[in-house]
Order: C-alpha cells, then structure tokens, then sequence
C-alpha cells in the first residue's frame, strides 16, 4: 500500500468516526417543556432535567437517531409545594418512574430542514407509538432540533383519582422542545 493509499484510509475511517459520534447537547442553550391548560389557562412548564442523546449527519438524515430522558421530578409549575405535588403518585409517580423517554425508531427527511420522527414515547411506564415534524437547522456551530408532540395525559396515566376529571386539568399536553448539539 502506498503512503497516499494509506493516507487516504486513515482519513476515511476518521471522517467515519467522526460523522458517527453522537452530537453532544448544549443543556444551557436547550430546554424541554409541557404546555397544558389548567382550568382553561394556559401553562408552561419546563424540566429542568434532561438527556438528549443524537446521532445525526445531515447528509444522511435518514440514519439519524435519538433518545431523551426527562427526570420526571424535575418539573417545574412554578411552586415549590406544587413541584412536589407533580412528582406524587397521582401525577408522575417518580419514586417508581423516575425517567420518561423518547426513543426514535424512524426518522425520514421531509422538506428543507424538516424531518418526520417516529419513536417510542414512555412516561410512566406505558409506552406509545408517536410521530411529530421536526426542524432541524445549523446555529453557531450547533444543529437546533425543534419541535412539538401533542400527547394526551390520560393515556400515560397522569392524573389518577379525582385528576382524571380533565375539567381543572385538560387532557391535552403539547411537550415542547428545542434541543442544541453540536460535535
């Protein structure tokens, strides 16, 4: 093998390696909220704790994956006593369930920087089939993924006993995000 040849294989295995590394996400210029309606007020919150973890080449969006762990306890509704009542066995239960989870199982490109996902959403230990448009767009040096899925509490069982009556607490959740990452 000649010293170009071996160059050349060098440099290919390490542009694969480096197209293969996970996008590290900035968490300070990220964030992850609910937005529901509380007797017909709108209300958004956000988790103050999460893990986004995505594989993601723009030139192959088709291969891209992603995961996200949101700390259930880390809700914050704006109350100190009201954060501890989310995390109770009512609402989140996080003793038992401490992490929800987003585990994409498709994701195809859809106009320019959209992309449609398909995934595996679980809160509370009942997992759904999702789907939800993206945008994904380059932002100093980092790729900005945004987006919105709309979930219904009930499903996932949020809101048990007297706050299954969707009248104070509507049934409707729209889990907002915006997630920065960069190599």
């Amino acid at each position: 093998m000649t010293l170009r040849a071996t160059l050349a294989a060098v440099f290919a295995v390490t542009t694969l390696a480096a197209a293969a590394a996970p996008l590290k996400t900035d968490v300070a210029r990220s964030s992850v909220s609910a937005v529901f309606k509380q007797m017909d007020a709108a209300v958004e919150s956000k988790f103050t704790r999460f893990n986004a973890q995505i594989d993601y080449d723009a030139a192959h969006p088709d291969k891209a994956s992603a995961r996200v762990d949101i700390d259930t306890a880390s809700l914050d509704i704006g109350s100190p006593e009201y954060n501890k009542e989310i995390a109770k066995k009512e609402w989140f239960n996080s003793a038992q369930f401490p992490k929800a989870s987003f585990v994409s199982t498709a994701i195809k490109p859809a106009a320019a920087g959209k992309l449609n996902v398909s995934g595996k959403l679980t809160i509370k230990g009942r997992t759904q089939d999702v789907s939800f448009p993206l945008s994904v767009k380059p932002e100093g040096g980092r790729q900005v993924f945004e987006g919105q899925l709309p979930i219904k509490r009930l499903a996932f069982n949020i809101g048990e006993g007297e706050w299954k009556d969707t009248g104070i607490v509507a049934d409707e959740v729209v889990i907002k995000f915006r997630v920065a990452a960069a190599q």
